[in-house]
Order: structure tokens, then C-alpha cells, then sequence
């Protein structure tokens, strides 16, 4: 094994915070480290490839629309030995490609504890807290989530079926087979969905969707809820 990331983005109109994610990876990571960071555009109209454009050694894909598929294509495309997927309005730790190397060495997937960047509202300064328990029903994919090429390719990559909840669904699949580890560190992500649909409402329909999987929900039921009540 290499021993060399590969960060896998997926992205749709994510000029926002694209550019500084991408300065921040380069400037607090070890270049030896990475074997490359990969954007896989889901089809943005906005200025997310331009400023794309402007780094180096940046890999940028086309894909159909759909996070598991965007993820699944920059999964398989990748050099690295270990997979690093990331959402483009998620900061991890200082330092994240050592912690993670260090936990790939130790057979063990897995993600890093959360934190909001601006958390305005009570259940967002307290909702983190739990994500230090490793738990199936405290994780989801703006934790961040680590894993080896090999077992990403033995579990087939993130089912496509999902247009929602693939995160977590890959995540279940995961945990039946390998080691999953949430390491004591924190990455930092935007709190924009909340400021835009609500605290209180984003994490009633997040408990409802997770309900309804428990329930044996079919991924078109889950995607219709979520069309339903949270789609832009």
C-alpha cells in the first residue's frame, strides 16, 4: 500500500467554498501524503469550475447528477490507496491525512467528530456532542468518511439507488464488514442547510428519513420524502 489519499469531492454549484477548501487541504495537509484531490461536478452552472481551474494537481471529473454516483466515480478513478470523501463545505482538522493514514494502518475505516462553523442556534452547539459515540445513527456524510481502495471496491461503492441517504447507507454496509473508527478530532462544516430550512425542522425531517429507513423504506420513498419537504 501507498499510503496516499485521495480526496474525492463531489460538487454542484459549490463556488462559494470550493476555492477555500481546496487552498485549506493543500496548506494543512503533508504533500507527501496526497496522492490527489479529485472534484467530480455533478453539472454547475455557477463559477465552481473556474475557480477549479486555478489549482494545480487538481483532478476535476464529469458526472451525472447524484452524489453516490459523483462519489462513486471519483472512488474508482482514484490513485490513491485511501479514499477521502468529502463535501465541499466541510473543513477537516489540521493534520487529517496523518490521523487517517494512521487509522488505514490500524485496519480501521471511519470519520471525524463535527462541528458547525457559526453555530447560532442551541441544538447545533449541542447536536456535535453526540457524534463522538460511534454509533450508526449519529454519523452522516458531513463527518467526513475514510476508507481503503480495496475494501471501497469490496463493498461495491455507494449504491446509486440513493439519491438521498447514500452516506449513511454506505456507512451500514461498512460497519457489517470492517472496523469503523470515529477519531477524537473535528471537522468543521457550514450550517447553511439549517439557516435555510429551519433547526428545528432540518432535524425533524433528518429523524424521519433515518425512521423511515429503520422501517425498511425503499431509496425512491425515502428520496420522495425528502423531495417532499427539503429539496432547494
Amino acid at each position: 500500500m501507498s499510503d496516499k489519499l485521495t480526496i474525492i469531492i463531489p460538487v454542484i454549484n459549490e463556488a462559494e467554498y470550493i476555492g477555500k477548501l481546496l487552498a485549506y487541504l493543500i496548506t494543512n495537509s503533508s504533500k507527501e501524503n496526497i496522492a490527489e484531490i479529485i472534484i467530480v461536478d455533478g453539472g454547475s452552472t455557477d463559477e465552481s469550475l473556474k475557480i477549479v481551474a486555478t489549482f494545480e494537481n487538481v483532478v476535476l471529473l464529469n458526472s451525472p447528477k447524484g452524489r453516490a454516483k459523483q462519489l462513486n466515480i471519483g472512488g474508482h478513478a482514484a490513485k490513491g490507496d485511501i479514499l477521502y470523501f468529502l463535501h465541499a463545505d466541510t473543513f477537516p482538522p489540521k493534520g487529517f491525512d496523518k490521523k487517517i493514514i494512521d487509522e488505514i494502518k490500524n485496519n480501521n475505516t471511519g470519520s471525524f467528530r463535527l462541528k458547525f462553523e457559526h453555530p447560532d442556534h442551541f441544538l447545533l452547539k449541542i447536536a456535535p456532542w453526540f457524534t463522538q459515540f460511534n454509533a450508526q445513527i449519529f454519523r452522516g456524510g458531513d463527518q467526513s468518511l475514510f476508507i481503503s481502495k480495496q475494501q471501497f471496491e469490496d463493498l461495491k461503492g455507494f449504491d446509486e439507488r440513493y439519491i438521498i441517504f447514500e452516506d449513511i447507507e454506505f456507512i451500514q454496509r461498512i460497519c457489517k464488514q470492517f472496523r469503523f473508527k470515529v477519531i477524537d478530532d473535528y471537522v468543521t462544516t457550514s450550517e447553511r442547510k439549517f439557516k435555510q430550512f429551519g433547526t428545528w425542522n432540518l432535524y425533524y425531517h433528518f429523524f424521519m428519513i433515518h425512521a423511515k429507513s429503520w422501517l425498511g423504506a425503499s431509496p425512491e420513498s425515502l428520496f420522495k420524502y425528502y423531495a417532499k419537504h427539503l429539496q432547494d
